[in-house]
């Protein structure tokens, strides 16, 4: 329920000055609960979560939607080229060369905003929560005069874009038939965080008529040229294992089947390698690169504005990045979920030690902006980050994530995910 007489702020106001100083709650969390348990979440599962979702939305400007939207379609456009493609696959792996006929579901662009405009942090190919986002968006309460402000695309609506989405990836890899079944794929997908997510998923496939499970890729088995769970054939594989390039022994079932084409895989290695690797960054943030490719002159004016500079670490430049450390983000090039990232200005010798045996880039570092809420009846403000699921170059879905922290994670309270609206 919108909790009015904590927020003196006019909604149609700039989306700035909202998300600095509206405190109202939009979430409708009896709604969302309800919503989640019609759809098979069991309660213990949900109890689990509590920092899951935010009781309150993040507002961007019309204008920062259109720099989003440019952003995403130079990126794909430029990353279509060829010469981007030879040159990010020539140090990729047998595995990720495969061409692919898929686009690739749930690519997950993830921004910061500041006076600029959005900038890109990271690029993601298994992005996760866009099913519990889109349940989100519809328990929502208006913000104070803000009504107006908010989307008419409502669950159903996204829900049916992602159902058509899976059905897009089976056609461009086999045309007209029928696509019977999909298979979730994690390890061990009942203990990881996401698990609401993939029930979620579940329960909306299975109203599209599509047999779907819940697997671990050990539990796959590869007959005669198809891929089964027990007694069940597998048309597509919904892939959300951090294993990019299954290389690890448990998924050698799941990479026969891949590399022999007896499954579709959507993310599959080819598209971490074109989007996902931060070495990446690298090449769309060099302005002498992207001349090389043959980029656009306009298309690379865009990404020099909306990808903070990145390099390289290696022993050539290690004594400037150290120097420069304050100002640096260090990530490793095939990591997710922010694991072994770090600040610069928060590094010690010892870890900057391991990052110099390690695969890293450093990135010029882009602060969260902020988001002012209520916990426990106080006003605080949380770090806040723009994810962009998208589709062939779509925006789909956008969300936030607020957090506390070096990075984004799901352990503060009053944090979690937040709707996405456009306010003038």
């Amino acid at each position: 329920m919108s909790d009015k007489k904590t927020c003196s702020t006019n909604c149609e106001s700039a989306a700035e000055l909202l998300n600095r100083a509206c405190y109202c709650k939009t979430l409708k969390r009896d709604e969302l609960l309800a919503s989640l348990q019609a759809q098979a979440l069991p309660t213990e599962v949900l109890q689990h979560h509590q920092q899951l979702f935010s009781h309150t939305a993040v507002f961007i400007s019309p204008a920062q939607w259109q720099q989003l939207q440019l952003l995403v379609q130079t990126i794909m456009r430029v990353t279509a080229l060829r010469a981007y493609q030879q040159a990010v696959l020539s140090h990729a792996p047998a595995i990720a060369q495969k061409p692919t006929p898929v686009s690739g579901v749930f690519m997950g662009f993830d921004f910061h905003l500041n006076e600029t405009g959005p900038q890109i942090i990271e690029i993601n190919t298994n992005a996760g929560g866009g099913f519990l986002n889109a349940v989100l968006l519809s328990a929502q309460t208006a913000c104070c005069n803000a009504a107006g402000k908010y989307p008419q695309l409502l669950q159903p609506q996204v829900e049916a874009e992602f159902v058509a989405m899976f059905k897009r990836e089976w056609q461009l890899a086999r045309g007209d038939q029928a696509l019977r079944s999909i298979a979730l794929v994690d390890e061990n997908p009942s203990a990881q965080f996401l698990y609401p997510e993939f029930l979620l998923a579940q329960a909306v496939f299975e109203r599209a008529g599509i047999k779907t499970l819940i697997v671990d890729p050990q539990q796959l088995t590869w007959v005669d040229g198809e891929l089964f769970y027990q007694q069940q054939v597998i048309d597509l594989v919904y892939n959300r294992l951090t294993d990019f390039l299954l290389a690890q022994p448990s998924n050698l079932v799941l990479r026969n089947a891949y590399e022999h084409n007896a499954t579709v895989l959507t993310p599959n290695p080819h598209h971490h390698a074109l989007y996902a690797d931060k070495r990446n960054l690298v090449l769309l943030s060099d302005e002498t690169i992207l001349n090389e490719f043959g980029a656009d002159p306009e298309d690379i004016k865009t990404l020099l504005a909306g990808i903070p500079r990145t390099q390289l670490v290696s022993a050539d430049n290690a004594e400037h990045l150290w120097q420069e450390r304050k100002h640096l983000f260090f990530k490793p090039a095939t990591g997710y979920g922010s694991k072994a990232a770090y600040r610069g200005d928060k590094i010690t010798k010892r870890v900057w030690e391991e990052i110099l045996q390690g695969d890293y880039v450093a990135q010029l570092q882009v602060p969260p902006s902020e988001r002012g809420i209520l916990v426990d009846e106080e006003k605080t403000a949380l770090k806040m980050d723009i994810r962009a699921y998208v589709y062939e170059g779509k925006i789909q879905l956008l969300a936030a994530r607020l957090y506390q922290g070096q990075t984004t994670n799901f352990r503060t309270q009053g944090g979690g995910f937040a709707p996405v609206f456009v306010a003038g």
